[in-house]
């Protein structure tokens, strides 16, 4: 009776675990509107992948954020308006190009910073 009594809760209870499958991944029939979605989805990071774009990867919400992106572009969103609604979703971590702004300076400076370092530092090395 116990078993019976587990196997039709583990029955009942396996839609609950089912993934829905993601949306359809079609392109526009407009060429140049295709053109500047695969481009946004080429400046995207994929969330589950995260060092992917949404365009190279196979993740279902890769597959959902560009259909949101054909979406928005064909319903006449230029593509800045479609990457700040990305932003505003998920944050500045969604875009592989981050906003060059005061609380980014850090980051934008650091290549700069650590040439100048390493070359003070071949340099210190060379004159003894």
């Amino acid at each position: 009776m116990r078993a019976l009594a587990v196997a039709l809760l583990l029955l009942a209870g396996s839609p609950a675990l089912a993934e829905p499958p993601p949306p359809p991944d079609v392109p526009l029939a407009d060429a140049q509107l295709e053109a500047k979605a695969k481009a946004l989805m080429g400046e995207l990071r994929c969330l589950t992948c995260q060092n992917q774009s949404i365009a190279d990867s196979n993740a279902g919400q890769a597959q959902a954020m560009r259909v949101e992106v054909r979406e928005r572009i064909a319903s006449g969103d230029s593509p800045d308006e479609v990457r700040a609604f990305f932003v505003e979703r998920y944050g500045d971590w969604v875009s592989f190009v981050p906003p060059a702004r005061e609380d980014t300076a850090l980051l934008w400076a650091a290549p700069l910073l650590f040439l100048t370092v390493g070359a003070l530092l071949v340099a210190r090395r060379f004159r003894r």
